[in-house]
């Protein structure tokens, strides 16, 4: 008897095995299938980018004035003396608590009339001074930026004297 159970059990070992190994093979075969229709899906895009990149590569090589000088390269700048806007330098100081984390605030002042650059400094100036007294949980999550940014618009709005209509918020990292 004993030997009839031995083979039994090795009869449900191997079944058991090819239980697992059946279903295996399925859903490997499911998500390969899965990965090969999603990726047909999305190789038109993918070279369709690929070609855009392409033609302007081309066009700024084809850009290139008559006497050989490159046009400029790059995105175009949008502060401009024409439009009154004017990019100001990006600012990094550390906040007042914890000193150890560290902002970075990129800002561009939107001025009514012809920008003033006298005025830009003094604002730069001011917002990094504000900077340095703010403490990281004032401006914790959505509510804390959106304050942050009223009080460096009243801020600038002091300073400036109702010159700069607006206060554009490019990058604003802190670490």
């Amino acid at each position: 008897m004993s030997l009839d159970e031995n083979q039994e059990d090795g009869g449900k070992k191997k079944s058991g095995l090819m239980g697992l190994v059946i279903p295996l093979v399925v859903l490997t075969l499911v998500g390969g299938g899965g990965g090969w229709v999603i990726g047909g899906m999305l190789s038109p895009r993918v070279q369709q980018a690929a070609d855009v990149a392409k033609a302007a590569e081309e066009a700024a090589a084809g850009a290139e004035g008559k006497d050989g000088k490159k046009a400029e390269e790059g995105l175009p700048t949008i502060s401009t003396e024409a439009n009154g806007v004017v990019a100001l330098e990006p600012i990094t100081t550390n906040l007042a608590y914890p000193s150890e984390n560290w902002v970075r605030l990129e800002v561009a002042i939107l001025f009514n009339g012809p920008p003033d650059v006298k005025v830009a400094e003094d604002v730069h100036q001011d917002i990094m001074a504000y900077l340095r007294t703010v403490s990281l949980q004032q401006i914790e999550g959505p509510r804390g930026f959106q304050y942050l940014k009223d009080d460096i618009e009243e801020r600038v709005d002091l300073r400036s004297e109702g010159r700069v209509s607006k206060v554009m918020f490019r990058t604003f990292v802190i670490e």
